[in-house]
């Protein structure tokens, strides 16, 4: 063991929990860490936020992962890009030379969805990196005009922060809600009016044509002007340099992994963004785009790089800033699962549950970080809470699980 080298590609949360996870349950051999930005690893879920309303100062500080590296006897190689795989020789082909691997890890993470022809075209923006976040800051110093592409997760945090800065912000959603693909249209219709309590212009239904410096051209020929445009419309894997690999990917691009985190390749595991996994509680293949994925996967990874035997099936977990409110999400439901309100949804407090042939398989909390951390636990324990109790805002949830 003490002979192996270890290869992570992807410096992001994913990569550099691997790496941590490894030095902590045990591997003796040598650790290499590589990542394609310049910067040291940080993290991503403060650039929505601190980064972009932070001091000039301080922004890197606030993110960067408080980790040494040096201590922990990892080779951190930062601006190195993957280009290829050549599993049979166990080498990975990089910018920088060939890198040779006994183990190799895939934490690659995912990129951004651009607009079709606006790559690289000045005014317009993705919110992915820290250069990204870096790069829209003067945007909300000068307190610009700004159209944000899409109302998810992304969106609704940029608008946020956007608002908080003083910018005038519209919204141009192409489906007829936000988070039309998440959540269902009873859920979403509450959090529609969140964006004009904020004076955020919410336009669903609408299309972009195109996208430049000056603003956006709308699909009916109108014109949106504004400083900059921001694009949240998803993320893919980052994962297209596996071509030709025999690293198997799945249809939406991702590392297809196994219940252990293993890729069909030999000794080659997959982690974070760019892996999908089966789930035995859900009975599907999960491709989980979040921070709770990015640290729970590596845990297992390494305990079966170093001869374990551990199947990774997390209650998907994540949360988001948005509006004054802090939104938690757990689990994984289907349109068919049985919706069950705890309180007033047009309020600042209130859940949603979701029950499969009676078990709770997701929850949805809205400024009630109880139910969430009992909702979790229930959903772990694959519990039945009764209905009627569930409903009730004034019982704890764990209290509406018949003993």
């Amino acid at each position: 063991m003490s002979e192996r080298h270890a290869v992570i590609v992807g410096a992001g949360m994913a990569g550099v929990q691997t790496a941590v996870e490894l030095r902590q349950q045990g591997w003796r051999g040598r650790i290499t860490l590589l990542g394609d930005e310049p910067h040291p690893p940080y993290d991503r879920p403060p650039l929505s936020k601190a980064v972009l309303l932070g001091a000039e100062g301080g922004a890197l500080a606030d993110v960067r992962f408080d980790v040494d590296f040096a201590a922990l006897e990892v080779d951190l190689r930062l601006g190195v890009h993957a280009q290829a795989l050549r599993a049979a020789a166990r080498q990975l082909v990089t910018d920088a030379g060939l890198v040779a691997y006994d183990a190799l890890v895939l934490a690659t993470g995912a990129y951004p969805v651009a607009l079709p022809g606006t790559a690289g075209r000045p005014g317009v923006h993705p919110l992915r990196t820290l250069d990204d976040a870096a790069a829209l800051r003067p945007v909300l110093e000068r307190r610009e005009h700004v159209v944000v592409v899409g109302a998810g997760w992304i969106g609704a945090e940029f608008a946020t922060a956007a608002r908080k800065a003083g910018c005038e912000v519209t919204v141009v959603e192409a489906a007829d809600r936000p988070l039309s693909g998440v959540l269902p249209a009873s859920v979403t219709a509450h959090m529609t009016g969140w964006y004009d309590e904020a004076g955020v212009t919410l336009l669903t239904g609408t299309t972009v044509a195109e996208a430049a410096a000056g603003g956006v051209v709308l699909a009916d020929g109108s014109r949106l002007a504004a400083g900059a445009v921001v694009v949240g419309i998803g993320a893919r894997p980052a994962t297209g340099w596996l071509a030709g690999s025999g690293v198997t990917l799945d249809p939406q691009g991702a590392v297809r992994a196994d219940e252990r985190l293993r890729a069909t390749a030999p000794d080659v595991y997959a982690v974070g963004d760019c892996a999908s996994f089966p789930s035995a509680r859900y009975h599907r293949r999960l491709l989980v785009h979040h921070w709770d994925n990015a640290v729970q996967g590596p845990r297992t990874a390494a305990a079966n790089l170093l001869g374990g035997e551990e199947a990774y099936d997390p209650v998907p977990y994540f949360w988001s800033e948005q509006f004054g409110r802090f939104v938690q999400y757990a689990g994984f439901h289907r349109d068919e699962d049985t919706m069950v309100s705890r309180g007033d949804p047009s309020g600042d407090s209130w859940s949603v549950l979701w029950l499969r042939r009676g078990v709770l398989v997701a929850v949805l909390a809205v400024g009630r970080p109880r139910d969430m951390a009992q909702g979790r636990k229930l959903i772990t324990q694959g519990a039945e809470p009764d209905p009627a109790l569930a409903a009730d805002p004034a019982v704890p949830l764990k209290a509406a699980v018949p003993h």
